[in-house]
């Protein structure tokens, strides 16, 4: 199984996201560092946040297979910039998160990431399990 960082701002949904990936409880838990589980890097999202740490994404990056851009589909704006997937030296995919809420706007955050570089936007709603296997399949095979 390829291992996946995720990498978006606070409250975008990573998390929970792993709790269904790993098809856990799902549970909200503010990530406080990067953490190792399974095949799945969490990173909080003051690293994506905050320009000082920002560069340590980068470093962690080189410790997975594929690298996740999530932007949840309630989200306002982005933090990613135009074309920031090809400084990548792995496979960049976009996650989209909370498409089962009352404003999600998942075709917005979908243009967000398609212009960041992601080829392959996934949808996902960890509450009702939507997109959750198609992303699985995409990490195991």
């Amino acid at each position: 199984m390829k291992r996946l960082i995720l990498m978006g701002r606070s409250e975008a949904g990573k998390s929970t996201l792993i709790s269904a990936l790993k098809n856990e409880k799902l549970e909200y838990h503010k990530t406080q560092y990067v953490g190792f589980e399974d095949f799945i890097i969490d990173t909080p999202g003051e690293y994506a946040e905050t320009k000082t740490l920002g560069g340590a994404l980068g470093v962690y990056s080189y410790e997975s297979d594929v690298i996740g851009l999530v932007a949840s589909a309630t989200e306002q704006y982005t933090l990613f910039p135009p074309c920031i997937a090809g400084m990548a030296t792995r496979p960049v995919i976009g996650i989209v998160t909370k498409c089962d809420a009352p404003d999600a706007r998942p075709d917005m955050a979908e243009l967000w990431l398609r212009e960041c570089g992601c080829e392959q936007v996934f949808f996902t709603s960890s509450y009702e399990r939507n997109g959750i296997d198609e992303l699985l399949n995409y990490i195991k095979n």
